[in-house]
């Protein structure tokens, strides 16, 4: 970053944070929500480090540009989030204790919204990584929100939690109203506490001082949700091709590929059961989630679930395979980006981030709805898509880390001017 807005001028406002210091690595038990030691520029909220996704890796890169910022969070557990996480200055919260919840973040609904109410980050400026609910912390000086979508629990509860009970689920097995229990009492919740939730969900988008988005989709449901008019910065493809690569045995290349956390609303099953229509493919899924028993009930062969791996294994996946699918609705979609990135097109849901990230007929294809039909015809039409290579990572490079680093550090330095 060059000019006036470069690092240098970062150091000159004070962006130091003393008295923070980093998570050892392999911590049992990371430290919990304490203030640091003196009022610091910059601090960083994020929802709950209990997963690999999308937001979590935004977040990493919201930490490469403020390096010494602390992070704080609700949930915390390094094993299951990406391990870069393990080297910064990481603050959970007190819910954190209550271990059973980091793996049952729903049933934690009722506790959220008062767990990051009473966070109060000492920093000048807090930038908050939100999908509902960090943008709820109060501040001590500016607030700056990067909202990846408002909350799916409270304005797509149907998308968001589905059935719980599926016909292709095995005989006798108690995994459908164990699953079917979980999700009532999410909607349970939702419904004694939805009205309460959304009044404080819209008190603390107000309470923002600058709203910034990933996506013009995300862009159109802030304003309708929020009134707010918010600046679109999409994030680049945070998996970058060079680096180390790990083959997974038995497999040959030649698959489709599927990156997707296992939710309803990321309709992977669909997308299962349209390349079990096609003889001969093969369809790879790079996730895990809630639906993972019901995906392995249904995969028959070849239908391969390989749960979370780690960013040398997905190089590999993403260099060897025929191309991307995914039926998810997204807020935005990053996995084109990251496969477009290795010269692989992509067969995508016409829906919402990935009308950003796509282009029709020259870096994917689109179906219209996520059902094994229109999925399996997408794949028809993506085999007979010529795209050279070159032109797929062209398109992804220009969704670049240090595009999106130098205007996050810009709203932040404007923001900073502000606070005093």
């Amino acid at each position: 970053m060059a000019g006036p807005l470069g690092l240098a001028s970062l150091w000159q406002l004070g962006l130091r944070s003393p008295g923070v210091k980093p998570v050892p690595l392999g911590t049992e038990s990371p430290p919990k929500m304490e203030a640091p030691a003196a009022r610091v520029p910059v601090a960083l909220v994020h929802d709950q480090l209990v997963q690999r996704g999308g937001a979590e890796r935004v977040t990493l890169l919201m930490a490469k540009a403020f390096p010494e910022a602390p992070l704080f969070t609700s949930f915390y557990n390094p094993e299951r989030t990406f391990p870069e996480f393990s080297a910064l200055p990481v603050h959970p919260s007190p819910i954190d204790d209550v271990r059973w919840l980091q793996g049952h973040v729903r049933a934690a609904l009722p506790f959220m919204a008062r767990t990051f109410s009473t966070l109060r980050p000492p920093a000048r400026v807090t930038l908050c990584s939100s999908t509902g609910w960090s943008h709820g912390v109060r501040q001590h000086g500016r607030k700056v929100v990067y909202c990846h979508g408002p909350a799916r629990w409270l304005y797509q509860t149907e998308r968001y939690l589905g059935t719980g009970i599926h016909e292709d689920e095995p005989s006798g097995s108690r995994r459908p109203m164990r699953r079917w229990v979980r999700n009532m009492a999410a909607r349970g919740s939702i419904a004694v506490l939805g009205g309460s939730l959304r009044r404080w969900d819209r008190r603390a988008a107000a309470s923002a001082h600058r709203y910034v988005v990933n996506s013009r989709a995300t862009a159109a449901a802030v304003r309708e949700v929020y009134g707010i008019e918010a600046e679109v910065l999409s994030p680049p493809p945070a998996l970058v091709p060079d680096g180390d690569e790990r083959t997974v045995e038995g497999l040959e290349p030649g698959f489709w590929l599927c990156v997707a956390r296992l939710l309803p609303y990321k309709n992977v099953d669909a997308v299962a059961r349209a390349v079990m229509q096609r003889p001969g493919d093969r369809l790879v899924v790079v996730g895990d989630g809630p639906e993972r028993a019901r995906l392995d009930a249904l995969a028959r062969g070849r239908v391969v679930l390989l749960g979370s791996v780690g960013d040398d294994t997905l190089r590999w996946l993403y260099r060897n395979s025929r191309g991307l699918v995914s039926a998810s609705y997204e807020d935005y979609g990053l996995t084109p980006l990251e496969a477009a990135s290795f010269g692989r097109p992509s067969a995508v849901l016409r829906y919402g981030g990935f009308l950003d990230t796509v282009v029709e007929d020259h870096t994917g294809v689109f179906f219209d709805a996520p059902n094994p039909d229109d999925i399996a015809e997408a794949l028809r039409r993506l085999d007979r898509l010529d795209v050279p290579a070159a032109l797929l990572e062209a398109h992804a490079s220009r969704f670049r880390a240090d595009r999106f680093i130098e205007r996050l550090r810009e709203i932040v330095l404007e923001e900073l001017r502000l606070a005093d």
